[in-house]
């Protein structure tokens, strides 16, 4: 049994459609997990720890993809909980625990991130990741668990409703809007398909030989700018690739009002300068590199339009 805990969103969507068609059985774990075909729906609150412990009985590997409420203050008290209470569960099930993870704990990093960046956190939010991960990996080292983090840049996508760019460039050209752009539009910003990511994380979890360490999730190379970005996005709706670049004045006032805002703005470094994440360790593994980024768009671009994906 393959138990993804936190499902519902993205990568947990597009995670459990993989396993259906693979005809693997699965257990979707959330507070309100909605039905996938062939999946078994298990509501918990991994806040909880005998919730996790029974929502991850039986289960042979299991897939840490939650996404919490993008706030310091929810973060600090339940991001250690939940990886306490999945350690935990893993260990008593006997299952092996992959987790979904993002780059914050790395800090503004000069130059591409690989698994072997330091941890440099320069944000609160940051510090929080790095302190999850640390616990994690001590706990492989110690051999109380086999266990692996699996990594992604910012991410994009169909079905991608929270992802940065599908809300700043998707949704607006969707509307026939403005596109915006955080900091710097001129800089190169790596960013992963989810859809490549959950076919990185379910290749990941079959490898035998990938357990006990950090991958980067399969993310094309060579990014493009932010202005390259919105180019590709608006030839695909068919629109003018009007943008403005919202800088960090602007973002401020606009954190007085959404909370969303305000809280994202310690993460602005990520924006001013390249960014650029590296998935050759993957690549080399697996001989995937990623989906190239016109065509990732494209497919992004067809579900605001209602076309099937193919």
């Amino acid at each position: 049994m393959t138990t993804i805990l936190g499902a519902g969103g993205p990568i947990g969507n597009e995670l459990a459609k993989i396993l259906a068609a693979r005809n693997r059985p699965f257990r979707l774990v959330g507070r309100n997990p909605g039905p996938v075909a062939g999946g078994e729906l298990y509501p918990a609150d991994l806040a909880d720890r005998e919730q996790t412990i029974r929502a991850v009985a039986d289960s042979t590997v299991v897939h840490l993809v939650a996404g919490l409420q993008y706030n310091l203050g929810v973060w600090r008290e339940l991001w250690p909980r939940i990886m306490a209470n999945t350690v935990e569960a893993c260990k008593r099930a006997g299952a092996k625990l992959v987790f979904f993870d993002n780059v914050y704990m790395y800090g503004k990093v000069a130059g591409p991130m690989t698994e072997n960046t330091p941890y440099a956190p320069c944000s609160k939010k940051g510090e929080i990741r790095a302190k999850i991960a640390t616990a994690l990996m001590n706990e492989v080292q110690t051999g109380g668990l086999s266990a692996m983090i699996a990594r992604s840049a910012d991410f994009y996508g169909p079905d991608t409703q929270n992802g940065v760019p599908n809300v700043l460039v998707f949704e607006p050209f969707a509307k026939g809007a403005t596109a915006s752009w955080l900091v710097n539009a001129a800089v190169p910003h790596s960013l992963t398909f989810i859809p490549d990511a959950a076919r990185g994380v379910a290749m990941l979890a079959d490898e035998e030989s990938a357990w006990n360490q950090v991958w980067h999730l399969p993310t094309a190379p060579n990014p493009p700018t932010g202005s390259e970005f919105i180019a590709m996005a608006a030839r695909e709706f068919g629109v003018a690739p009007k943008c403005r670049v919202l800088n960090r004045p602007m973002l401020r006032m606009a954190g007085w009002f959404k909370p969303q805002v305000r809280e994202s703005y310690e993460m602005l470094y990520q924006s001013d300068s390249p960014y650029l994440f590296d998935s050759t360790k993957f690549a080399k593994q697996f001989g995937f590199a990623g989906t190239p980024y016109p065509d990732g768009v494209r497919i992004a671009a067809d579900s605001y339009k209602g076309k099937p994906r193919v």
